[in-house]
């Protein structure tokens, strides 16, 4: 199986760097994230453009983009968090210039625009990163979302057990993560930001969302030929999902297991992440299996 490389863990003083891609943020979002990255014992590093506005962005373009260019090439910052996501990443992700980052790898950490970052990385330097919960939403956070953020910085595997659910086609599996958002990775497909799927298993999470736009984006990966030789598929949140005055029909859960009905690799639904409270934390570009307890009937990522 394909290498991928792991940042190094972080020690105890580390600094970490706080950049906003995307959507703009208020500090008084993200007072409480900051407390809770000292308690755990790292520096907030971000610099007065933190907090920068352009309509609904966190800055220009241009700005944005030298905003991370500088955490990624600054070596005594061990990890950088996306304070929020929103929509923007895909605005600077040509502008940025990672040759600096593939000589010092660090932990990226977020999720939902973030996957932007998440695939382009992998796709293109086979370095892992990391989904997980993001400084704006420290505060609604549960403890296991926080713990398991701070468990992997530290070196800690993952290890969670999740309830069987009536769609999930059973089975165990194991190859590399990959994935996020749906709708962010709808948008890349056919770039060089889009991950190889072809052997892996593909997390998928989504807010907000027409249901008829599940089934569009479905059906274009689909045919876009991505989720035909997947080792297995595995489903996060589906939050907050819309219907039209004229029902679809179908929840986000029976849209999304009628497109890969045709194959033959495991299906799990109900994983404890993406827009949710406990956000699990999830290393992109790790090797993990899912391994059914029939006894239970839950299911074990590790």
């Amino acid at each position: 199986m394909f290498k991928m490389i792991s940042p190094p863990i972080l020690k105890k003083g580390d600094r970490i760097g706080i950049v906003a891609p995307a959507r703009k943020i208020a500090e008084r979002d993200l007072l409480v994230s900051f407390d809770i990255i000292r308690q755990n014992g790292y520096e907030v590093v971000f610099t007065d453009n933190l907090f920068a506005e352009e309509n609904q962005f966190a800055g220009s373009d241009d700005l944005r983009a030298n905003e991370l260019q500088i955490m990624l090439d600054d070596d005594s910052v061990k990890a950088i968090m996306f304070a929020r996501g929103g929509y923007g990443g895909v605005r600077i992700i040509d502008k940025i210039d990672f040759s600096k980052f593939v000589e010092n790898p660090k932990w990226l950490i977020g999720y939902s625009d973030i996957t932007v970052f998440h695939s382009h990385i992998s796709r293109n330097f086979s370095i892992q990163t990391l989904h997980a919960t993001m400084p704006i939403n420290f505060n609604e956070n549960d403890e296991t979302a926080l713990e398991s953020l701070f468990n992997v910085l530290q070196g800690s595997l993952i290890n969670v057990e999740f309830e069987s659910n009536s769609l999930n086609r059973i089975g165990n599996t194991e190859g590399l993560l990959t994935g996020g958002n749906l709708s962010v990775l709808y948008s890349l497909l056919g770039s060089c930001s889009f991950p190889e799927t072809d052997g892996k298993i593909l997390f998928l999470e989504d807010l907000d969302e027409y249901l008829y736009h599940i089934d569009r984006m479905m059906l274009g990966l689909k045919r876009a030929g991505k989720l035909e030789n997947l080792s297995g598929l595995l489903i996060g949140g589906m939050t907050k999902m819309n219907d039209n005055d004229i029902p679809f029909g179908k929840t986000a859960e029976e849209i999304i297991r009628e497109a890969v009905d045709e194959y033959n690799y495991p299906v799990y639904f109900g994983f404890p992440a993406g827009h949710i409270e406990n956000n699990i934390a999830l290393v992109m570009g790790r090797k993990v299996s899912i391994i059914y307890d029939q006894q239970k009937n839950v299911y074990t990522l590790r």
